[in-house]
């Protein structure tokens, strides 16, 4: 009995139960701009939440032109699993909104924090999806909510607080990943085969994006991107 498991295992293993993985990174070249120090006077509550003042987010690069909060996902991939139930969050905290960039699946529910002492108003700009436009008084600590379609990237931002902006795509599959701090990404549970990799960056936007095709073969693939200003003519 004991060896028909462990053969049934290997067998399993061997099949298409083997999930890939596409990892890598993605680079700045060239001299990146300051990050901006967000005012944050008009409001005290948020201005005393930062020991230091806050920084914009829509371009974090670090000494070695490692670029975070870029998106990268498949595109064009036929997927017919499930859809998560676990939310994921969108946290307004010390007048920010984190995550920066969220990928989230149509139908899995997206939870909305205020952890902040203040008033937000949450109005997003998609097209497919209905626009939402709500207020999040202190009192008011969370509120969840579900895009049904599959979307790219769109605005969230607060009306009250003109600075805090972020970024949703909704997706119809789960083969997406934010660049970390380090400018590294890794995308879990991709069958072997032929893709299209792009990488979305807010300050290059969706008419600047990066692609590449890869393909995943044992179970794995390595794909890097580098954003470059383009070249004056």
């Amino acid at each position: 009995m004991k060896k028909f498991v462990i053969n049934l295992i290997l067998v399993m293993l061997g099949g298409s139960l083997i999930a890939g993985e596409v990892s890598g990174n993605v680079k700045y070249a060239g001299k990146p701009p300051k990050a901006k120090k967000l005012r944050m006077d008009a409001d005290p509550v948020c201005a005393s939440s930062h020991q230091e003042a806050a920084k914009s987010e829509s371009f974090v690069v670090d000494a070695n032109g490692n670029l975070a909060n870029v998106l990268v996902y498949l595109k064009d991939v036929k997927y017919s699993g499930s859809v998560p139930t676990e939310a994921k969050t969108l946290d307004q905290a010390g007048c920010v909104y984190t995550p920066h960039v969220l990928g989230i699946q149509a139908g899995q529910p997206v939870k909305i924090l205020n952890s902040d002492a203040t008033m937000h108003n949450i109005h997003g700009l998609p097209k497919v999806n209905r626009e939402f436009n709500f207020g999040m008084p202190k009192t008011l600590k969370e509120k969840s909510m579900v895009y049904s379609k599959a979307e790219d990237v769109f605005v969230v931002k607060c009306d009250v607080h003109p600075w805090m902006k972020s970024y949703t795509q909704v997706f119809d599959h789960p083969y997406y990943a934010v660049t970390d701090k380090t400018g590294n990404f890794s995308i879990a549970n991709v069958p072997d085969g032929t893709y299209q990799l792009v990488a979305w960056q807010e300050k290059f936007g969706s008419k600047r994006t990066l692609s590449q095709n890869i393909t995943v073969k044992s179970g794995k693939a390595v794909a890097n991107f580098e954003f470059s200003r383009p070249k004056k003519k």
